[in-house]
Parts: C-alpha cells; structure tokens; sequence
C-alpha cells in the first residue's frame, strides 16, 4: 500500500539528487578551469595528471546521478499514480507534481 508519507520520501529523494547533481555539475566545471590553468602555467607533469584524475572522477559522477534521478523519478511516478488511483488527497501530491515537472526539465536536456 502505498502512503502520502511514501510519496514525500520519494519526493525528497529526487529533489536530493537534483541538487546533487547540479553539485556536480559546478565541480566539473571548477575542476576543468583548475585543469586548463595548471596546463597553461606548464605544472609538474605529476600534479596535471592527479588533477586529470580529479577531474575524470567529477565527470563519471554527472551520467551516474542521471541514471538515479531517472530511476527515482521513475519511481515517483509510479507512487503518485498509484495514489491517485485510490483517491488520496494531500498537499504531498501537489509538491510531488511540481518536483516531477522540475526534475523532467533537468532529465530532458540530458535525453536530447
């Protein structure tokens, strides 16, 4: 059975890793200026590797929070219409129909 309090931690995980990922996102792109400045001021070729590395690790973290946030919001749906099937009400579903359209606008451009 599911349950309103079920839909709002289903809620609270996407918006998690929304936020997460947009973390992730800004570090990507920190760790590449980092990258571009230590390679421009020629650095010790050992210190430009590691932060190669560093930057490599930012970057297989961006497809794996898609992969979550797919899955959660996958799943979020599937308990909000399982809900409205039994005709709950509650401000949970409105928040969850408003996380959804959110998170689908950051899913979207990643598809595309």
């Amino acid at each position: 059975m599911t349950t309103l309090r079920n839909l709002k931690i289903k809620t609270s995980t996407c918006k998690r890793i929304v936020k997460e990922l947009r973390s992730y996102e800004k570090e990507v792109e920190k760790e590449a200026a980092k990258t571009a400045d230590m390679k421009e001021k020629g650095a010790d070729p050992y210190d430009l590797k590691q932060q190669e590395n560093v930057l490599a690790e930012s970057r297989m973290m961006v497809p794996d929070c898609h992969k979550r946030l797919e899955t959660a919001l996958a799943d979020l749906k599937a308990t909000l219409a399982e809900l409205k099937e039994s005709n709950e009400q509650g401000a949970e579903i409105g928040e969850a129909e408003s996380t959804i359209a959110e998170v689908e606008a950051v899913v979207k451009p990643a598809e595309d």
